[in-house]
């Protein structure tokens, strides 16, 4: 492999190789495979560097549990199922994992069509973090190729029928950790499809008839955004406007132990879910058949960004650089580990200079 950059974030010649040189710098050995790797050294900024700095496996001493982690996150097993099998602790698995939904915000960054060219549909995933007291949104804008053009998450109170003793366990837990925004709803569908429709382009969304939807569209008034909504109470057939986000809500619960109705497996922050999330994205988009028994195309090769299914192998073969991105806010608060969960305030930033 030859360096087409240099890694150094702060290296003019991060972003653009030309006129770039670097020399190489030995060689380094270790325990997991390839044991010799080829080091360099930037001639412009002295950072050393090596070929393992270009792959996702940068920095891990467990390499071999990548690829396994990718299915194993999808084939609903909790962190805690996960361990035993390879050996390692949860925690491991955890960091893994977050590394590999790091990877996969990016991936689908990188190649996430511009300007949609189809109708989009909205829709709001309820599920849990810390607990049934924390619900939250996972917000989703699914064209009708089944595309998933992108995610956030919305911050709610909880509601529906409860006991008093209920109601003052509640009314405890915002006494002492604060309320969530009533308006988190609004704001996230403007950063949502602010996000995927850029400015002056048009766009059609169906929705349900949520209330915050129509108040959070409103404000993207640079926009031509057309907006029709159905009761969520319609039949969810296929041939229901809304049947792309149906669809992926069933399979995003279907695939992930932390989504399910009763289940001690739920995520204990939301910066977690999300991660797991851009996983299932990633898969969705680029990996998964439209249909396991016809094996119809992949949303990607339905708007011709692939001409066929991507194999995880391919997915993990280069390392990505968010410096190389024009990151959208939420996108890079995401990638740094930065949505807070109210019930644990105290969880670390991603902030390493050179692993990711």
């Amino acid at each position: 492999m030859t360096p087409r950059f240099c890694p150094n974030a702060s290296c003019r010649f991060h972003r653009s190789s030309k006129g770039w040189a670097f020399k190489k710098k030995g060689f380094y050995t270790r325990q997991s495979a390839p044991r010799r790797v080829q080091r360099y050294r930037c001639a412009h900024c002295g950072r050393s560097f090596s070929t393992q700095t270009f792959l996702p496996s940068y920095w891990l001493r467990r390499t071999d549990l990548y690829r396994a982690l990718f299915w194993r996150i999808l084939g609903c097993s909790a962190l805690r199922q996960i361990a035993p099998e390879f050996g390692v602790s949860h925690t491991t698995v955890m960091r893994q994992v977050e590394r590999l939904g790091r990877h996969c915000l990016l991936f689908h960054e990188a190649r996430r069509p511009g300007s949609p060219s189809e109708r989009l549909v909205l829709d709001g995933f309820r599920t849990l973090e810390s607990g049934h007291y924390w619900p939250f949104d996972a917000n989703l804008l699914v064209g009708s190729s089944h595309y998933v053009y992108g995610f956030n998450e919305a911050e709610l109170r909880r509601s529906g029928t409860m006991r008093s003793g209920q109601r003052r366990w509640r009314a405890d837990l915002e006494r002492r950790f604060g309320r969530p925004d009533p308006r988190a709803t609004e704001r996230a569908v403007t950063e949502l499809v602010g996000r995927v429709v850029p400015p002056g382009a048009r766009a059609e969304i169906w929705s349900d008839e949520h209330q915050s939807y129509p108040r959070g569209l409103r404000r993207l008034g640079d926009r031509a955004l057309s907006h029709a909504t159905i009761s969520s109470r319609a039949a969810r057939t296929s041939r229901n406007p809304l049947f792309p986000v149906n669809l992926a809500d069933l399979l995003l619960r279907h695939t992930g132990a932390n989504h399910k109705r009763k289940t001690i497996a739920f995520s204990k922050r939301r910066q977690g879910a999300m991660y797991r999330l851009a996983i299932w994205a990633v898969w969705r988009n680029y990996v998964k058949w439209s249909s396991e028994r016809t094996r119809g195309p992949t949303p990607a090769m339905q708007l011709g960004l692939l001409a066929r299914p991507l194999a995880i192998r391919e997915l993990l073969r280069t390392r990505l650089f968010p410096g190389h991105l024009e990151l959208a806010a939420w996108i890079r608060r995401c990638y740094e580990r930065r949505i807070p969960t109210r019930r644990l305030p105290s969880g670390p930033l991603h902030a390493a200079r050179y692993a990711y």
